[in-house]
């Protein structure tokens, strides 16, 4: 397994377009400073040892340098012991809504941005439990099976679009019977589904899959994200709605009545969410109550660090900028060493 143990120093890769934006100027003022003594190409022929294409190559070198740097302070590791550990636990998949109704702006920033911040929320609140994503539209696919590396979970969440389930609807039963089938085998523990939807179904019957899935022992919980009143469903960049043949503007509501029952007959709770409160405090609550029996889990507990290998390669191409001198020499003038870069001699 490869890992970085201190991820957040690739926020320093931040300052590269500043330092791009400086090195242009640079560039800008070289320039200037030479046409005050004429036309930039015929001043250039003036000062034979000036090179504008070294000036390039250096500065690429001490960029890629600074990113190998920040590589290795972030800590490459890879994984080298495995040790299998024992913790009381549940086990908990998420049915997330990706239809294209979940585009809509009821709910700030939208429903489905707003149900992603609030499922990263409620994955920090979780130490032992493993956790499991599934997205659906028309269809349902399993996104993360069940898992105790929240990290992965998170960056995996954050992809979330409409666009990656081809088959637009919502099918939340077929959601619920893909989450009852995902759950590790053999399992004793504790097994919950939380489903995140407007409700609109309108494919199958999710409180048929909703009573088959109790009936094995599961909970079901489920969050309505959206308002009773709806609003339409924005398409592309322009600002337009989605219209039906009629070229009416669709209008997506809520449908607090299926989502109920999904909650009543999988022995859960039902929440609505707003744009003040998305419900995840008494959903976290009833979770808590939830049994929790042993759960064996192998992970790894020894890392070999790999920063050192970035790191050596980063200091080879910052000697190699220095020796680069910034100026041609009589001595190495007739060194075509940057001949075939093709870089304009004009900024």
């Amino acid at each position: 397994m490869f890992r970085f143990a201190n991820p957040e120093y690739f926020y320093l890769l931040l300052l590269i377009p500043a330092v791009l934006l400086l090195f242009w100027l640079s560039l800008r003022r070289q320039k200037s400073w030479i046409n005050t003594f004429g036309y930039f190409q015929t001043v250039l022929k003036l000062i034979p040892g000036y090179s504008l294409k070294r000036f390039w190559v250096k500065f690429i070198l001490l960029v890629v340098a600074y990113i190998l740097i920040i590589i290795s302070l972030a800590g490459p590791q890879v994984g080298a012991k495995l040790t299998e550990i024992k913790r009381k636990g549940m086990e908990m998949i998420i049915a997330l809504d990706v239809s294209n109704s979940m585009l809509a702006q009821d709910i700030k920033p939208n429903r489905l941005e707003r149900a992603k911040q609030a499922i990263s929320q409620l994955v920090d609140r979780f130490g032992n439990d493993r956790i499991g994503l599934i997205v659906f539209a028309g269809d349902a696919y399993v996104q993360i099976p069940v898992t105790n590396d929240y990290a992965s979970a998170k960056l995996f969440l954050s992809s979330i679009n409409p666009g990656m389930v081809p088959k637009q609807g919502t099918a939340i039963g077929r959601a619920i019977e893909l989450a009852s089938a995902s759950f590790t085998p053999g399992s004793n523990t504790g097994r919950v589904i939380v489903v995140i939807s407007d409700g609109e179904n309108h494919i199958d019957d999710p409180v048929d899959a909703a009573k088959a899935a109790a009936e094995n022992g599961i909970q079901i919980f489920a969050i309505g994200i959206g308002s009773p009143d709806g609003s339409p469903i924005p398409i592309g960049n322009n600002q337009e709605f989605l219209k039906d043949s009629e070229n009416k503007v669709v209008i997506s509501r809520l449908d607090e009545e299926t989502l109920t029952k999904i909650a009543i007959v999988g022995n859960g709770k039902y929440v609505r969410a707003t744009n003040t409160q998305f419900g995840l405090l008494p959903i976290y609550e009833s979770l808590k109550k939830i049994d929790r029996k042993e759960i064996k889990d192998k992970i790894y507990s020894e890392y070999n660090e790999q920063y050192q290998y970035v790191l050596a390669f980063a200091i080879l191409l910052i000697v190699i900028e220095l020796l680069i001198l910034d100026r041609k020499t009589s001595l190495l003038s007739k060194v075509k060493l940057f001949g075939s870069l093709n870089v304009k001699e004009e900024v």
